[in-house]
């Protein structure tokens, strides 16, 4: 039995990178996905991949910060197939960063927009749905950056992301009675594009590996198989959780 059969799902910052790779997953283990992102022309090419191999999944454009968007990725869903049980919010930013004293007041607020605010408007209209038949689960993709340590220069990410933690916890509290489970994954360095943006030197690589137990970083399908986990009934009674998928960077690293 596929471990999301007959459930729907959405996920956003599926153009590429987790979100990518996480739409995929969740497409071969039965789940029909609503994928989002700004970039029209790779949510094409990721919704041809999931049906060429027997998925389900449809593409709606747009950008997080608007909450006009997620209400159109849910309307999607509940047009398209009915309901909604799954939603992973993984749409993200490194923002502007830099020396703290030098970050622009616009450049902070719009990581906060993306990785904060876009979540908790994508949340407040997944959950919504989710009420109508019984339950669901809501995933969030913070970082172990701003958690169990954070680097210098990356206020706007840091603090955006770790700001995804409260918001996991207060949800959980509030929606578990109506059988809504709220997570967070927090993963360490994960070879994206993102990624390779931040650390584009050799040298900056090799220090960011080293911070890690496993002395590597992660692909993005090991961060996608966690985002599962929490997204099937196998974690049925996990919520309210920062669930750490690090390499052991928080044990290892400083």
């Amino acid at each position: 039995m596929k471990r999301l059969a007959d459930k729907v799902a959405i996920v956003t910052g599926a153009s590429s990178g987790i979100g990518y790779v996480t739409a995929k997953l969740f497409a071969a283990e039965g789940a029909k996905v609503v994928v989002g992102a700004r970039r029209e022309t790779e949510l094409a090419q990721l919704v041809d991949e999931i049906k060429a191999a027997g998925g389900d999944a449809v593409a709606v454009t747009g950008d997080v910060r608007e909450e006009e968007y997620a209400k159109a990725l849910v309307a999607k869903a509940v047009e398209t197939w009915g309901r909604l049980d799954i939603a992973f919010n993984n749409a993200g930013t490194l923002g502007e960063n830099g020396p703290s004293t030098e970050v622009s007041a616009e450049g902070f607020a719009n990581a906060v927009a993306i990785n904060l605010t876009g979540s908790f408007l994508g949340a407040k209209h997944q959950i919504a749905e989710m009420l109508k038949h019984g339950g669901g689960s809501v995933i969030f993709t913070s970082t172990f950056v701003g958690y169990s340590f954070a680097f210098p220069q990356v206020a706007s990410y840091a603090a955006s992301k770790a700001g995804l933690i409260g918001l996991t916890q207060a949800l959980a509290s509030e929606f578990g009675p109506q059988n809504i489970r709220v997570n967070s994954v927090l993963p360490g360095a994960v070879d994206t594009d993102m990624y390779r943006d931040m650390n584009n030197t050799a040298e900056s690589q090799a220090f960011i590996t080293g911070l890690h137990a496993l002395k590597r970083v992660a692909q993005p399908e090991e961060i996608a198989r966690a985002v599962l986990w929490l997204a099937s009934d196998e974690s049925s009674f996990v919520t309210g959780t920062a669930s750490l998928v690090d390499g052991g960077a928080s044990i290892n690293g400083v």
